[in-house]
């Protein structure tokens, strides 16, 4: 990826968080495509993914602790794993893998 490429994704993620927060303010979500919200989200999970492997290290997933609820975050890796037809005992064992770097 050149450093232009690299520039571009910051911007369009910059942009992209903004007007979420200005769609989920204004209540306005219905006027958000499914497939704008289908994008973000393979993008970012297929990144966050590579960057932990591919770079052997652990970051947290989110802006902030406070940038989600618990039922945020309990509503999306409920779909996720649907998506991807695991269940929670794959979960489980997907999440007690040992990570670089993981805060205690």
């Amino acid at each position: 990826m050149s450093g232009s490429d690299t520039e571009k994704l910051e911007a369009a993620t910059a942009a992209a968080m903004e007007a979420a927060e200005a769609a989920l303010a204004s209540g306005a979500t219905a006027d958000i495509s499914d497939l704008a919200v289908q994008r973000l989200l393979t993008a970012g999970t297929r990144l966050f993914a590579a960057k932990t492997e591919q770079e052997n290290r652990y970051f947290s997933p989110l802006i902030d602790a406070h940038a989600v609820t618990a039922t945020d975050a309990a509503i999306t890796v409920s779909d996720l794993l649907h998506a991807v037809n695991l269940n929670t005992f794959d979960l489980a064992m997907w999440s007690n893998r040992s990570r670089p770097d993981s805060p205690a």
